[in-house]
């Protein structure tokens, strides 16, 4: 008989953390996210300097997991054109579940402003990895301005997420037009 491990105090806040950001924002409280733990506030900040970083941590905890769901594998053999469109429909489909609330590093940055804060500079890198997806594949596939390509990709990316996450728009027969046409233009193989 085998017995299911305990995730650790650590685990825990980790996955509190990300749980109750995404649901409720950055503000949530030191209280609230240790009730959600099951940790005591003592425990939390021998285990993390302060909520900022325990922020941040779960933030970088999440981002592989994040990105795998986005992102097609490296070596799926599909050209370019193709991988870039697996993103968006991944955002299309993530978009449809009634838990989702948009791009949580996008909305980690917009909700913090401090650019400096641990957890925004987290949510800028995984967004910085994003583009630089963007512009490989744009210069793979032979994009005439693969830079301008990638930002306006990642605009339309932020913006489609944030609309969806908002339920101010469906993303359903809107995302695929609207990046083919960006594809289209950039002269994207």
């Amino acid at each position: 008989m085998t017995t299911a491990v305990k995730p650790s105090p650590r685990e825990r806040l980790l996955e509190a953390a990300a749980t109750l950001t995404y649901r409720d924002g950055v503000n949530i409280g030191v209280e609230a996210l240790c009730k959600a733990a099951g940790v005591s506030k003592r425990s939390m900040y021998q285990l993390f300097e302060s909520k900022d970083e325990l922020l941040a941590a779960s933030l970088r905890e999440r981002a592989s997991a994040y990105v795998a769901t986005l992102l097609p594998p490296a070596d799926d053999g599909r050209p370019p054109r193709e991988r870039i469109l697996h993103v968006f429909a991944q955002v299309e489909l993530q978009s449809g579940a009634p838990e989702f609330r948009g791009c949580p590093y996008l909305a980690v940055q917009i909700e913090l402003k401090d650019q400096n804060h641990p957890a925004s500079q987290v949510a800028h890198r995984i967004k910085e990895n994003l583009t630089a997806f963007f512009r490989t594949e744009a210069e793979q596939g032979g994009a005439n301005d693969p830079d301008l390509l990638a930002r306006q990709l990642s605009l339309f990316f932020d913006g489609a997420a944030a609309r969806a996450g908002i339920q101010a728009d469906t993303l359903t027969g809107l995302i695929t037009p609207t990046v083919t046409t960006l594809l289209d233009a950039a002269d994207m193989r």
